[in-house]
């Protein structure tokens, strides 16, 4: 894979041992060449690293084994998942899992890779529907200014929405940047 196409989740080789891309942005200062600048981190022992790669050099793909697995339950031993193919219980900790606890619904189908059979990362559906539990009332007359206001869903994601949304509308959310893509049909 080039430095060009990485992105948010990509476990890659960094150093010998396997990284987990945290955050990436793409970069061209000026008249230098293009780079990539991500946050990254060590899946063996949680260290975590900035570090640049330039857009075009080659970068090493962890070999790794995903999954499907249905989310189950959170308990305080952390998030439980079911394997959808052997019907195991996987369970993950809520660090692995991070933001993506905003996004879990129960029987939601998400992708678990696993390295050395050990659990790397979890890859959410490309969008979730969420159910505004908190956001203020709509103003009368701002149907001119598209401006959002604040609202919280009832798995405490924070985002921004626009000012027609009221408290118990479904919306759709991406997963990937958490941001309100338009209200639900379901």
């Amino acid at each position: 894979m080039k430095g060009n196409d990485i992105r948010k989740g990509n476990i890659i080789i960094f150093k010998g041992a396997p990284h987990k891309v945290l955050d990436f942005q793409h970069r061209t200062p000026g008249n230098l060449r293009a780079f990539v600048q991500c946050t990254l981190r060590n899946i063996l022992n949680g260290t975590q690293c900035d570090t640049r790669f330039s857009s075009t050099e080659e970068i090493e793909v962890a070999d790794f084994f995903t999954f499907d697995a249905s989310y189950m339950y959170f308990d305080s031993a952390g998030f439980h998942f079911m394997n959808s193919q052997t019907y195991d219980e996987v369970l993950l900790s809520a660090e692995l899992v991070g933001d993506a606890k905003y996004y879990l619904q129960d029987g939601m189908v998400v992708q678990i890779a696993t390295l050395e059979n050990q659990p790397i990362s979890v890859t959410l559906p490309k969008t979730s529907i969420q159910v505004v539990a908190d956001t203020m009332p709509e103003l009368k007359g701002a149907t001119v200014s598209n401006s959002p206001k604040p609202a919280t869903t009832e798995s405490g994601l924070q985002l921004s929405v626009p000012n027609f949304i009221k408290v118990g509308e479904k919306i759709v959310v991406d997963t990937q940047t958490g941001e309100y893509i338009s209200r639900s049909t379901e």
